[in-house]
């Protein structure tokens, strides 16, 4: 995934699965500057997590 489709799915009303690693993550915000994303796990993790917006890939 890159930076532009990543704001896409945060500003989109629809609910749009995303995955990192194979698991079911939620964006919270991206980093253009350093094509990074802040994400949290919807498989019961509560931490947010900040990994590169190219290991994001949609479902």
């Amino acid at each position: 995934m890159d930076v532009q489709r990543a704001q896409q799915i945060i500003n989109s009303r629809e609910t749009i699965e995303v995955l990192h690693n194979g698991l079911p993550v939620w964006i919270e915000g991206v980093t253009p500057g350093s094509n990074t994303a802040k994400v949290r796990s919807l498989h019961g993790k509560e931490a947010t997590l900040e990994v590169p917006v190219a290991e994001l890939m949609e479902s």
